[in-house]
């Protein structure tokens, strides 16, 4: 079987997960970095055993110089996802960008068209797809176990503020936490869901406490270009109500600063048949007998980041050397953005946004 020869632009800090995930892939030679920052390019080079004559600072004269290069992981801050992304479909590449998409829906739209003109993969980095939890739940939805979903609740609350670099700075990042944090339940949910297209919004978001600088606890990871004094110009919190055409609604609330007790991140399903938990552990509620019942799992349920990443990876691999389907195309990146857009203007509007 061929061996594809990966390249990555973009080597912060999710760029790790894409990289590891290649070196474990027997399918893969990591084979080319590219980076602005030059420092960072050499030293992450070095780090991962990847020939300096093969580490650029500029997307395209890699593009150029090194035709050979089979796929490329996008990895770059959002803004710069269409720009490095389309480049890499143009020259004949297959992609996997890391979510968000894009800075909204219509770059979103150019990628797609780019991959679709190009004949070439163009793979969204949805990586909670690919958590055992979400299949744990997807085997029970597949079922019918859950009969008809209708409703659902997801939250990724954080306290402590925004990472820094370029996430606080709107013109790099595209927005706060929903955009970075909200993207991933929204999306995970969506998918446990079939897939359903969005018809409306109703959002708000808020800036109240910013980046909270001078906190003195950990924020739990802090962007690779991060200082002390960096712009943070996007929301602290941000909470939707997004309706989707098969009738379901889901709520959502994503913040990087509130006053809450402690960090949360669950996932609610509510059924006719029964509903369910991601809270880490899935549980799953229901009645039998006519009792009310509550359904424990004996193995361990919670996500794991063990292989996560490699999961996603080994998937856009298979998909290019064997044609499989992939379960996380360019439409669905369009999609949360067309939501995410929406919420921004709702929020911008104080109005329902209709899709």
């Amino acid at each position: 079987m061929k061996i594809l020869k990966a390249a990555v632009i973009g080597v912060g800090g999710i760029s790790h997960e894409h990289i590891t995930a290649y070196q474990k892939n027997p399918n893969v030679e990591l084979y080319a970095f590219c980076d602005i920052n030059e420092e960072r390019l050499y030293q992450k080079a070095e780090k991962y055993g990847v020939a300096k004559e093969r580490c650029f600072t500029d997307k395209d004269e890699m593009l150029a110089a090194l035709p050979e290069i089979d796929i490329v992981s996008v990895t770059t801050w959002n803004s710069a996802h269409a720009e490095c992304t389309i480049a890499a479909l143009n020259a004949g590449k297959d992609v996997i960008c890391e979510k968000p998409m894009a800075m909204n829906a219509e770059e979103a739209r150019r990628m797609k068209e780019a991959a679709d003109k190009n004949g070439r993969l163009l793979q969204i980095g949805f990586v909670r797809r690919y958590g055992n939890d979400c299949k744990v739940v997807k085997d029970f939805i597949d079922a019918g176990s859950f009969g008809d979903i209708y409703y659902a609740k997801a939250t990724y609350l954080r306290r402590n503020g925004n990472p820094g670099g370029w996430f606080g700075d709107k013109s790099r990042s595209g927005g706060g936490p929903l955009i970075d944090l909200g993207v991933h339940v929204i999306d995970l949910v969506r998918y446990l869901l079939g897939k359903p297209q969005p018809v409306s919004v109703y959002g708000a978001t808020f800036q109240k406490l910013y980046n909270r600088p001078t906190v003195k606890s950990q924020k739990g990871y802090t962007a690779a270009d991060a200082k002390q004094n960096d712009i943070c110009d996007v929301e602290d919190l941000a909470s939707a109500m997004i309706r989707f055409n098969n009738g379901a609604v889901l709520s959502i609330e994503a913040s990087f600063s509130l006053n809450i007790k402690k960090p949360e991140g669950d996932i609610q399903l509510f059924g006719t048949k029964a509903g369910c938990k991601l809270d880490p552990q899935v549980e799953i509620y229901t009645e039998m007998n006519d009792y009310m019942v509550n359904v424990a799992f004996d193995d361990d349920t919670a996500l794991s980041f063990d292989g996560l990443f490699s999961n996603e990876i080994n998937h856009f691999v298979d998909c290019v050397l064997n044609g499989t389907e992939c379960i996380a195309p360019a439409q669905d990146g369009i999609d949360m953005m067309r939501i995410l857009d929406a919420v921004y203007e709702s929020a911008r509007t104080g109005h329902e946004v209709i899709l």
